[in-house]
């Protein structure tokens, strides 16, 4: 199969944040737009999330924190888990969806329905630890993809490599001490969380399999290029994945109010044929790619057209 699956649900846009929040609802529906101009959206493969299940979410976090997150948004308002990160009364089922989409990504690409696939969802996960909201994300659909990819189809080693400008704090926490799981992240520093130094790999038997890449203010595509190509080609050559997740975020784009980054969506698109180059040497081309930042809406759609026709999607591509 050479189709690239296609993620999304309106449920995603029940996630209200309030007034001028940058991680709104427009993200997705100039998105939707955006694509549904082109020639992509004919050639994907739309694939319909569930939401995830209990038993996967409390995988990564603790049901005592999930629990809190449900009643507030029982509760009928908004609501600050922690500054700056707002929830509403669509939050919980969002979140659920969110990370169901990856799991439903996941089967599609495992049982060969879909080459590779890309989650359009939001709220955002990366930033989201066991027990706390953090970041604009709720559940951590990433780490929450990988813990399924382990427990029901019984992959033993995954990469996940994430681009966000912000760096993943909640993916790290969740394997840190694992060896089963390979975490990269490449990310402005100094900038939110402040946490994604290099010296920070792992600790006790997962020693080694994080490595963190904290790039300055105004680093560009052949900043991003030259990381990709020297430290995580061999790295990932060293941990030989079996399946390879994208934390996706846009944020990193030049145009981008949160980040001091100046990658182009060009850039985007040379970033995702380093991976996919990966996957096809060490894990059978099985990747999925799931959104996080991006809050410039034209930058945004743009990076993530350049992001799909990578992948392959689209009439003049293949795998």
């Amino acid at each position: 199969m050479t189709t690239t699956g296609f993620l999304y649900h309106p449920a995603f846009l029940k996630h209200q944040t309030g007034w001028n929040h940058p991680e709104k609802r427009q993200r997705l529906t100039s998105l939707i737009e955006y694509l549904k101009h082109t020639d992509l959206w004919t050639e994907m493969a739309h694939l319909t999330p569930e939401p995830a299940s209990l038993a996967d979410v409390t995988a990564v976090h603790d049901p005592a924190y999930v629990e809190r997150i449900r009643a507030a948004c029982e509760a009928g308002r908004l609501f600050e888990p922690c500054a700056s990160t707002v929830g509403s009364p669509g939050t919980y089922e969002a979140a659920l969806m969110a990370a169901g989409a990856v799991l439903k990504a996941i089967d599609a690409v495992l049982t060969g329905q879909v080459a590779n696939a890309f989650c359009a969802v939001r709220p955002p996960g990366h930033h989201a630890t066991a027990d706390q909201a953090m970041g604009f994300c709720f559940f951590n659909n990433v780490a929450i993809g990988a813990r399924y990819l382990q427990r029901r189809h019984g992959i033993k080693k995954i990469a996940i490599i994430d681009w966000d400008v912000h760096h993943g704090n909640g993916t790290q926490d969740a394997f840190y001490s694992d060896p089963s799981v390979f975490y990269f992240s490449i990310h402005q520093f100094p900038l939110y969380p402040m946490s994604g130094r290099a010296h920070e790999t792992g600790t006790g038997a997962g020693t080694g399999t994080t490595m963190n890449k904290p790039v300055a203010e105004g680093s560009t595509d052949h900043d991003y290029h030259r990381v990709f190509v020297e430290d995580l080609k061999p790295a990932l050559a060293r941990f030989q994945p079996e399946f390879i997740l994208i934390s996706a975020g846009f944020d990193g784009h030049a145009q981008d109010p949160l980040g001091g980054v100046m990658l182009t969506e060009a850039g985007f698109g040379e970033l995702t044929r380093i991976v996919m180059d990966m996957a096809r040497e060490h894990c059978e081309k099985r990747l999925v790619s799931v959104l996080e930042g991006g809050y410039d809406m034209t930058a945004l759609s743009a990076s993530i057209e350049a992001h799909l026709r990578a992948l392959g999607a689209g009439s003049s591509q293949t795998l």
